[in-house]
């Protein structure tokens, strides 16, 4: 049995969850989220625990069954919790400010990027003297803020040199030594 999927998650207080078919419900203090399941996939409450059961051990059940359970889990935590993704904007000139949930960010393009979020995320950009300028979201769908992440990430990937680029607060970046590094002899 899969050893992700066998775990019951604990329900916290002020959450309530409500299944239909394969549709679930979860409301929490953060808001409420929706997500389909597989058919085959058995979603049930039990004494507050959510417990998801597979019907066989098909290779398509047990791929199904982590993956439910994992998703569950994070909205459950999404609601209650909520999700929260720092990036950095690193490089000379490179900048970025708000004005709700439209983006303006330049870096080192002809032009400025204008990126508008989804009205699920929350958005908020600081810019403080000597440091590099920091793009926050949050929200309570955790795969919707990785996209929107990986979607930022892309107008600028840091560059393996100097690296420049937007990146993930926190992300360790491999570094390359510059030509000057080949012609020791």
């Amino acid at each position: 049995m899969s050893r992700i999927g066998k775990l019951p998650i604990s329900l916290p207080k002020g959450v309530e969850v409500k299944i239909d078919k394969n549709r679930v419900t979860v409301k929490g203090p953060k808001g409420s989220l929706v997500q389909e399941v597989d058919y085959d996939m058995k979603v049930t409450v039990e004494d507050g625990t959510l417990v998801v059961s597979r019907p066989s051990d098909q290779k398509r059940h047990k791929a199904l069954h982590g993956t439910t359970r994992a998703i569950l889990a994070n909205i459950i935590k999404g609601v209650s919790e909520g999700f929260n993704q720092d990036m950095e904007i690193v490089g000379v000139g490179y900048r970025t400010s708000n004005t709700g949930n439209l983006l303006e960010i330049g870096v080192g393009h002809s032009h400025p990027i204008m990126f508008y979020v989804p009205d699920e995320l929350k958005v908020e950009t600081l810019t403080e003297k000597g440091k590099a300028p920091l793009i926050k979201l949050s929200g309570t769908d955790r795969q919707l803020l990785g996209q929107i992440s990986a979607k930022l990430r892309t107008f600028r990937k840091p560059e393996p040199y100097k690296g420049k680029g937007i990146k993930y607060a926190g992300e360790i970046l491999r570094r390359k030594a510059g030509k000057a590094a080949g012609k020791a002899k």
